[in-house]
């Protein structure tokens, strides 16, 4: 039994299995396994996935001391691996434009890179250098807080999978040209850019999130997109060049993506989607959109409204919807051709698959509770309801709940709940 005991079982496991267990630790502790003994030594300088945070070393007051002794961590570190990296990933505060990160992407480039992340922070932004353009075996790459400055002979990354941008300067062709460049690309994520008119060309494009300051944008070949969240911040001057737009955006957007399955819409999306002028039927059924979230939505806007009505009633199997009203609508005047919803809808439209619903910020204006009206009519499996008031609507929320208790309902099992906290 005491043989048994004495046995060193970890150490003769398959090389594979004790990599994925080194892999699961952080990367200070996987290294000092190198001390266990002779057998573990240099286990640790073959794994393939490095992150890399402040958690390496030791932290202080003295923000020098814990720089240099990162930079000193990470340069060993690497010196002493051996054989491909094919996951790199630096998490930190403490480098910004560090001359360091150039000489790491270097050795990257030659050990057959894969993914790299680069999360650096506040501070004097990196330019990141010319030879990431060189990681040709990249699948995935994530930059945050960089300049970036493709180089004239780059032609794209041609193994790119997933590609995520966080407030990454680059030159808006460059960004379009990178995009384009990528055709195996699946994922793409682009945040905190300012006045961007962007145009994507992603035919493998499947997943994608965009939040800044966008003056426009064109889903020019995007064909298999099944998800999409957007987030879309309007200085004046790119309220400005809006309203001086005659295109619609609705099909310049959403008139290409047939499997679209998902789609989430923060603020502006759907007072982007109405400017331009009205296309009439869409060309396109989305068969296959079963989740619609759209926020500040003003239901005192007839354009914001159609957006609204184009995107349900041409959803046959839409499960779940979720609106926020805007609160702009609390200064609205008494609302209009309040059977607009009927009007513009075929007497036999039905949400047959619209299980659950959520409204939320109401502050009950006529066109609110007409829409809450026409859902609940024309749902015929609805199960749930929930309405959530607009926290300064207070002197309403009494004759908002007695009409909705009025309203007749298509579901025998839907359930409104009214949240008032």
């Amino acid at each position: 039994m005491g043989d048994l005991l004495d046995r060193d079982l970890i150490s003769n496991l398959p090389q594979s299995i004790i990599e994925s267990i080194l892999t699961r630790l952080p990367i200070r502790d996987a290294i000092r396994t190198s001390c266990l003994s002779t057998k573990w030594r240099y286990k640790w300088t073959t794994l393939t996935h490095l992150a890399f945070d402040e958690k390496c070393v030791t932290l202080s007051n003295d923000r020098t001391l814990v720089e240099r002794s990162l930079i000193d961590f990470i340069t060993r570190a690497l010196f002493l691996h051996q054989g491909p990296v094919h996951k790199f990933q630096l998490s930190t505060s403490y480098l910004q434009s560090c001359p360091d990160i150039d000489q790491w992407i270097l050795f990257l480039s030659r050990n057959d890179i894969k993914e790299l992340v680069l999360e650096l922070g506040e501070g004097e932004w990196f330019r990141v250098p010319s030879c990431l353009f060189y990681c040709k075996k990249l699948t995935r790459l994530e930059l945050f807080r960089c300049e970036l400055d493709p180089p004239p002979a780059f032609k794209g990354f041609l193994c790119l999978k997933s590609l995520n941008l966080h407030q990454v300067l680059v030159a808006p062709d460059a960004i379009e040209s990178l995009i384009s460049g990528c055709p195996l690309l699946e994922s793409l994520a682009l945040s905190y850019f300012d006045s961007l008119a962007l145009n994507i060309r992603a035919p493998n494009l499947k997943y994608l999130c965009l939040e800044g300051e966008f003056k426009d944008i064109c889903l020019e070949n995007t064909p298999l997109l099944v998800a999409i969240s957007v987030a879309m911040y309007v200085t004046d001057d790119i309220a400005e060049h809006f309203e001086q737009s005659s295109n619609c955006n609705f099909i310049k957007f959403l008139g290409g993506i047939p499997r679209l399955e998902r789609l989430v819409g923060h603020i502006y999306f759907t007072k982007y989607l109405s400017i331009g002028n009205d296309q009439g039927i869409l060309p396109i059924t989305y068969n296959h959109l079963k989740i619609i979230e759209l926020y500040q939505v003003s239901f005192e806007d007839m354009k914001e409204i159609l957006v609204v009505l184009r995107l349900i009633t041409n959803s046959p199997n839409l499960q779940e919807l979720q609106i926020s009203g805007s609160s702009n609508t609390l200064a609205a005047i008494e609302a209009s051709d309040l059977d607009f919803w009927e009007k513009q809808c075929p007497s036999d439209c039905a949400f047959g698959r619209l299980k659950v619903v959520k409204m939320t910020d109401m502050s009950g204006v006529p066109h609110e509770m007409e829409f809450i009206k026409f859902l609940l009519k024309k749902s015929p499996v609805l199960e749930t309801m929930s309405i959530t008031p607009y926290a300064y609507v207070l002197d309403g929320r009494l004759n908002m709940l007695i009409e909705l208790v009025s309203f007749k309902r298509a579901s025998p099992e839907a359930e409104i709940l009214f949240i008032q906290d």
